[in-house]
């Protein structure tokens, strides 16, 4: 393999710094999100917005992972992945200083700008990790997604203490995450010279083939998607259904957190399983019928939710790790990985933003919570069609 941008320097061809520098990312990628939704009535209240307004503020970021994914492939293609990663962390840091700086204009813009820049980031780490350290992909796509899931449950379980202890209120629970965005700003910056090597091999370098025209990049992709929908549906809509079914909010949230552990806790366990595993089929499927039973659960014994969920989470947190190896395990190069990241993103996040909406507009309709857990259960099947299609072994 030639060496690259990030391979080309002696202290980054350690594995060691190569993971400081992965992690150090993948820490910025949920926190400006999850920090904003237990204080964002303090927002709302603070600039007089409309509770619908207050949801489209939740909304943006799924919109803007899904819209700009693509470009971001295009991007890491064009420019170099490294050059792209630090112009992504750029904007996080940016747009997460505008949006805390005072007017309701500066919190719009500053979201959008955040978003965009998670979004570019969120594609260009798994070619990234194939083009370098393809040896070890499972194992750094493992910690990748359990560094997000756990920096994301802080971001969030600290917002409300955080805006209790000082005048500056909300502001500072959306604050103190500019600080891990400034030092992964400063850790990239020795890393964006593009060696002249690298731009021969680009140059010559036969186009590889788009999966927007390849089945098996709809199969990872659609595979993405319902695993995303369920996720974010379930966090979004869980303990209005559990308030309905006689347990408390309060009991609500802790079952959710549990959800979320049991997920990262799964996401570790997966990772050396998938390494020596010929092909993703059965660990695809097994952890889309360990949701598929979760969600049925739900459905006809709502007094279990505890145990639905943690059956959810082990599910939720085997589909996440899989769904990013694929976009390495499914391609030949570093450029077509990054291309099938960009697609599958945008298909996946974009459908998952339509998810909650889609269950809220059922729950309304039908006036129960029968009709939208139907509806989960039909994604379920798809992602254990999609699980048996995406994972076996070849390139698209």
């Amino acid at each position: 393999m030639p060496r690259t941008a990030l391979a080309h320097h002696p202290a980054v061809r350690q594995s060691g710094f190569f993971l400081f520098l992965l992690l150090l990312t993948a820490a910025n990628l949920r926190t400006p999100v999850t920090a904003t939704g237990p204080v964002l009535e303090n927002i709302r209240l603070a600039f007089g917005l409309s509770a619908s307004a207050a949801g489209v503020l939740n909304f943006l970021p799924l919109l803007m992972f899904a819209t700009l994914a693509p470009p971001a492939a295009w991007s890491g293609n064009r420019f170099g992945l490294e050059r792209s990663l630090w112009g992504s962390l750029l904007l996080i840091t940016l747009g997460s200083l505008l949006r805390i700086s005072g007017s309701e204009a500066a919190l719009w813009v500053g979201t959008l700008i955040l978003s965009a820049g998670i979004a570019a980031a969120n594609v260009l780490l798994p070619p990234l990790i194939k083009r370098d350290y393809t040896a070890h992909t499972a194992r750094y796509i493992g910690l990748y997604a359990m560094t997000m899931g756990i920096s994301a449950s802080i971001a969030s379980g600290v917002a409300v203490p955080l805006a209790e202890i000082s005048r500056a209120g909300w502001r500072l629970s959306l604050a103190v995450w500019v600080i891990p965005a400034l030092v992964a700003l400063l850790a990239w910056l020795p890393h964006l010279k593009k060696p002249q090597e690298q731009a021969h091999t680009s140059s010559s370098r036969q186009p590889a083939r788009s999966p927007w025209g390849s089945a098996l990049g709809w199969q990872v992709s659609l595979f993405m998607a319902c695993q995303s929908l369920l996720f974010y549906t379930l966090i979004g809509w869980f303990t209005p259904f559990a308030q309905d079914n006689g347990i408390s909010q309060l009991e609500a949230g802790g079952m959710l957190f549990v959800y979320q552990i049991v997920a990262i806790a799964s996401n570790l366990a997966c990772m050396s399983a998938l390494k020596r595993m010929a092909d993703q089929r059965l660990m695809g499927f097994l952890a889309s019928l360990s949701i598929f039973i979760a969600v049925a659960g739900l459905l006809l014994a709502p007094s279990w939710s505890l145990l639905w969920l943690i059956l959810a989470g082990l599910g939720a947190g085997a589909s996440l790790l899989i769904s990013l190896s694929l976009f390495n395990l499914r391609t030949q190069d570093h450029h077509q990985a990054s291309k099938l990241s960009g697609m599958a993103q945008c298909v996946g996040y974009g459908l998952a933003a339509l998810g909650p909406l889609c269950f809220g507009m059922l729950h309304d309709a039908s006036g129960n919570w029968q009709l939208p857990l139907i509806m989960l259960l039909l994604v379920t099947t798809v992602q254990m069609v999609m699980a048996t299609l995406a994972g076996r072994a070849r390139h698209i």
